[in-house]
């Protein structure tokens, strides 16, 4: 016999999916998703506060300006690196906030709600500052590129130049700018119910800075060309879905979602990512409307990233999508097959699948090795990463040096392994070794859905492991 639970989702409508519990844990997933939080703890730029558990972080980047001198400061540090690349930090912010709010039990069953609130309105603060709803200026980027991958150094000791770049309506960026109004959007919905002040001028910016992307239309890397070499993305459609859609969820206004309808893109999404949020768009729209055209994209996405359905799988079980942040893509669509099968498609398919692979980057593979930094007995100790792998004095010599790293950068996810499960802790090796905030995002949420299924006692029992070390 089929039995439906019911789970009411603080800040979304009640949603259903199949009872598919009789598993237990292979791994603490709300002890990784604590860890996870300190992770963009160690990320944070500006004047930090006097509850900064990272205590090898200090103040930095304390001059960020605009170019009229605006307050720049804060936000998330974006990788390894020192720059604020606003594309992939709101967009690890909106899957941050999505299972946030989707599974905010398993964030108080593993008292980390705090923690949480106090991590994720960090970004939101920076990107309050960013836009200037008067001028119709909005900052997408402090720092340049090419100049802060020259410096191997602590952010506390940067003494270069950080050029903050702007798009405005005669140099639009419709994919950052919407990609940031469905961050605020979600962070209004997040908010609602602790500060309610917080929350309606969250919103408030939001509605504001998706008018601005929707009116004026382009793409940020094709305005900002010298600003924008290392994340430059390939459309805007998919986050003006997004961010209105997250607007339709924050205010039930209509025309928010007869406004994602238009912007929605009938095809198979390649992946999750700081640049594709297609199927993020499709499974909003099938929450709010229940359409089957919806359902048959999201269900076509899975077919595709599920055995046999052309994707790489390595020997031990990993969805191999690509050598740049391999586990980063697993994690995001594992996030993404939870959500689904919340909203009632393939339960028990989705949620074994996605445990397997959350399971396979927590250890269960050929080593018995955790991608998560600080998690298990084994893991990375020589990520790519300048502030861990610096004392006070650094450079360029740490970069290639065999030595562990002096701070244990815990609850980072380093990129992952090859094809065929090959893995080396190599500092110098940012393919495989690089850290990011859009590396963790999905990969938290996905915790989030993990924690929640235990919490709630619907864990499937998982699948036999492919690998034994």
């Amino acid at each position: 016999m089929m039995i439906v639970l019911l789970v009411c989702v603080v800040g979304l409508s009640v949603v259903s999916g199949q009872h598919t519990g009789g598993g237990k844990p292979a791994y603490n997933y709300g002890d990784a998703l604590g860890k996870s939080i300190l992770f963009f703890d160690a990320q944070r730029s500006g004047k930090l506060p006097s509850n900064n558990p990272i205590k090898w972080r200090g103040d930095s980047a304390l001059h960020d300006k605009g170019s009229h001198g605006e307050d720049l400061t804060g936000g998330w540090y974006d990788a390894g690196d020192n720059v604020k690349f606003n594309l992939p930090m709101a967009s690890s912010t909106t899957l941050l906030l999505w299972g946030f709010i989707q599974w905010k039990d398993a964030y108080q069953s593993s008292h980390q709600i705090n923690q949480m609130y106090d991590s994720v309105k960090w970004p939101l603060d920076y990107f309050l500052k960013c836009w200037n709803p008067h001028s119709q200026t909005y900052y997408a980027q402090v720092g340049n590129g090419n100049a802060d991958h020259s410096f191997w150094g602590r952010p506390e000791d940067m003494t270069m130049a950080r050029p903050a770049y702007k798009v405005t309506a005669s140099k639009p960026g419709s994919d950052v700018a919407g990609g940031t109004a469905a961050a605020l959007a979600a962070g209004s919905i997040a908010f609602k119910s602790k500060d309610h002040g917080y929350s309606s001028k969250l919103l408030n910016s939001a509605k504001s800075l998706y008018q601005f992307a929707k009116n004026h239309k382009g793409i940020y890397s094709s305005s900002i060309p010298e600003a924008s070499q290392f994340y430059r993305s390939s459309g805007y459609k998919d986050e003006l879905c997004e961010a209105a859609m997250w607007l339709y969820k924050a205010t039930k206004d209509h025309q928010y979602l007869n406004d994602a309808k238009s912007f929605h893109e009938n095809a198979w999404a390649w992946a999750l990512s700081w640049d594709d949020k297609k199927i993020a768009c499709q499974m909003l729209l099938y929450e709010a409307t229940k359409d089957n055209q919806y359902k048959q994209e999201i269900e076509g996405y899975f077919k595709g990233w599920k055995p046999g359905g052309g994707i790489k799988y390595t020997p031990c079980g990993l969805a191999w999508r690509d050598q740049w942040g391999s586990t980063r893509y697993a994690a995001n669509t594992a996030f993404m097959a939870l959500m689904a099968a919340d909203h009632g498609i393939d339960a028990l398919s989705l949620r074994k699948w996605a445990q397997g692979q959350i399971n396979y980057i927590l250890g269960d593979n050929n080593k018995c090795f955790s991608y998560m930094i600080g998690f298990g007995k084994h893991y990375p100790l020589r990520p790519h990463h300048r502030g861990a792998s610096c004392h006070a004095h650094c450079d360029s010599s740490i970069l290639h040096s065999s030595a562990p790293s002096p701070h244990v950068l815990v609850g980072a996810l380093v990129g992952g392994p090859d094809e065929h499960d090959k893995y080396v802790d190599k500092r110098d090796d940012y393919v495989h070794n690089e850290v990011a905030c859009d590396y963790n995002a999905g990969f938290q949420s996905a915790l989030a859905g993990l924690t929640h299924l235990v919490h709630t006692n619907n864990l499937p029992q998982a699948d036999k492991r492919k690998c034994h070390c």
